[in-house]
């Protein structure tokens, strides 16, 4: 048999919580950019180059080993880390060396920033090294984006279409 007290209980509980829905429903408030602002995105996920040269295993190793292991060439499994730099009308908003993820430094890099600028005409440069070299860079890409409050620009790095895309 049910008690009444029970059933207070129940329609109490479930009161608090659609009370809780419901606020939470319409509110707080969020804007991911000011109402003024246009927005700029950098989205890449990438694999630098390996890290070392791969080397030819001799007679003796391949012969240490199990037969279905014998790869003559051994290559490393780290990477090198990324170095990403994008320039809006000559400043430069954003410069980092993005390491390898994993726990073996295996993992592609990943970036996802979200940068506020003032609607306009802008000049955008976007590098990127993948390689072990000191100086330059691998990949870059240039547009000239005209800006409207509110519209955002997304910049994604696709190797096999040549380097950066604009949207």
């Amino acid at each position: 048999m049910i008690r009444p007290l029970s059933l207070v209980g129940q329609a109490v509980t479930y009161a608090v919580f659609a009370a809780i829905l419901g606020v939470f429903a319409n509110g707080p408030a969020h804007a991911p950019a000011p109402p003024e602002k246009a927005q700029i995105v950098l989205s890449l996920i990438h694999s630098g180059k390996p890290a070392g040269e791969c080397r030819e295993r001799t007679a003796e190793e391949l012969a240490k080993l199990a037969p279905n292991m014998r790869r003559k060439q051994v290559c490393p499994r780290e990477r090198v880390a990324l170095l990403v730099e994008l320039e809006v009308d000559g400043n430069t908003l954003f410069r980092d060396s993005l390491p390898p993820k994993g726990f073996a430094k295996d993992f592609p890099s990943h970036v996802h920033r979200r940068f506020a600028v003032e609607p306009g005409v802008h000049r955008i440069e976007v590098r990127l090294r993948d390689s072990d070299r000191r100086d330059g860079f691998d990949y870059a890409g240039a547009a000239e984006a005209t800006l409207a409050p509110r519209q955002s620009l997304a910049i994604e790095f696709r190797a096999a279409m040549g380097g950066f895309v604009f949207r």
